[in-house]
């Protein structure tokens, strides 16, 4: 509709811009109001901006927490643009009638993706060897240059086995690696079969995997999961990946034992302190970081989206959606 035909029945804000897919379906019956600035807001800046709005689309770096949800009574969902909702308090969304969506399914394939992407880059060294190479001290093949380690049919440990942490194993198999497991509630053992994955105890998992992913969520039972403890019993061949959430890593162990070899590598997505690193990471070739980009290419972010739009119309509209965290 051209400008003054078109008549907002919906106030939305959004604390980052989003992929013009979803912002196309917002436009069409919500007036957007959008924070300008390429970083995430201030908890202060959010309270400010949602003064009045029917609807928020957060991401999992936003403070979403009591002050915020009760700043404003008329706020009506929160749609978080991401698959985990820690950031916000649901609790309290409950008691205020908010409904609280996130953005679940589509990130499954593309985070087991990154996961693998760090299993090559740490096992062959390749960020490495790339500077390596760029620096010019490229002289000609040498039996003992830039060594990595094999991933084909090495163990592979899988913490958290959920949609991802399948996925990630599905791509093992290709590798003919042998797929461990370690989840709270085991699968049963038809589905073990079908996946080709045997389950292990926790400390038996990190003492026998050759590489460890970490796909699982962060709640009381994994903060810290990975500490001095557990770093002393991996493998000193062991090569740690966490795709999951920083927190479950012990980011000043991990340097620890990084740095005295207690370990081989590590690949990092997610930080403990995010947007943080820890500056000795920083400084150590055996580690490659990369910025929480598991779920970073154009059809995922896409379809996310699409997703907290369409989620976040079906629930100012009085409709349940479909990816609703707190029914």
């Amino acid at each position: 509709m051209k400008g003054d035909e078109f008549m907002a029945k919906y106030d939305v804000y959004l604390t980052r811009q989003i992929p013009d897919k979803g912002l196309d379906i917002l436009k069409k019956e919500c007036n957007l109001k959008i924070n300008p600035k390429d970083c995430a807001p201030e908890k202060e800046e959010i309270i400010e901006n949602i003064k009045d709005v029917d609807g928020l689309i957060s991401l999992l770096s936003d403070p979403i927490d009591a002050d915020v949800v009760k700043s404003n009574s008329n706020l009506k969902v929160i749609s978080n643009y991401a698959v985990g909702y820690n950031n916000i308090d649901i609790k309290v969304a409950n008691e205020m009638g908010v409904i609280v969506t996130n953005t679940p399914g589509i990130l499954t394939e593309t985070t087991a993706d990154l996961t693998w992407a760090l299993i090559m880059a740490t096992s062959r060294r390749i960020v490495e060897s790339d500077k390596f190479s760029r620096e010019g001290k490229f002289k000609g093949w040498a039996p003992k240059l830039m060594l990595g380690s094999d991933v084909y049919k090495k163990t592979l440990g899988i913490i958290g086995f959920g949609r991802i942490g399948q996925a990630v194993g599905r791509r093992a198999l290709g590798f003919d690696m042998n797929v461990l497991y370690f989840k709270r509630n085991p699968l049963k053992e038809k589905e073990e079969k079908q996946l080709g994955a045997k389950y292990r105890d926790f400390n038996g998992l990190i003492k026998e995997a050759d590489i460890i992913t970490i796909n699982a969520p962060l709640n009381d039972s994994t903060y810290h999961m990975f500490s001095e403890k557990e770093f002393n019993l991996m493998k000193d061949t062991a090569i740690l990946i966490n795709v999951g959430r920083g927190p479950i890593v012990d980011e000043s162990a991990l340097l620890k034992a990084l740095k005295n070899k207690e370990i081989m590598a590590a690949g990092l997505d997610v930080y403990e302190h995010e947007p943080e690193i820890n500056p000795g990471l920083k400084k150590l070739d055996n580690v490659v970081l990369t910025p929480h980009t598991g779920t970073g290419t154009v059809e995922t972010r896409d379809k996310m989206a699409i997703m907290v739009a369409e989620d976040i119309l079906k629930s100012l509209k009085g409709e349940t959606p479909p990816h609703i965290v707190n029914p």
